[in-house]
């Protein structure tokens, strides 16, 4: 196997893994909580995951694969972007 390889497959299973962690934690915060919660983490492990496994499906060419991880990654972003507005306008309105 060639060093390229291994660095792909290093790529691949880190996104894949990522993509594991986000459920792992959103699982151990509903029991938690006893409800289903979707903790801030689990945001970002997602775009972490979706940005490894992108660049893992632009290496392998697969536009399948590029698409569907490009989506992701927009709506992974939106959420981040919406809970931080919203973080920003409780500081304010403590003031």
């Amino acid at each position: 196997m060639s060093k390229s390889e291994i660095i792909m497959l290093v790529i691949g299973f880190t996104g894949q893994f990522m993509f594991f962690m986000r459920f792992f934690v959103q699982w151990l915060y509903a029991e938690k909580y006893r409800k289903s919660i979707i903790p801030v983490a689990f945001w970002y492990f997602s775009l972490g995951g979706s940005f490894c496994l992108l660049t893992y499906a632009i290496l392998r060419k697969d536009i399948v694969f590029i698409v569907g991880q490009s989506t992701g990654s927009i709506i992974y972003l939106r959420n981040l972007y919406f809970i931080h507005k919203e973080r920003e306008r409780k500081l304010y309105e403590n003031d």
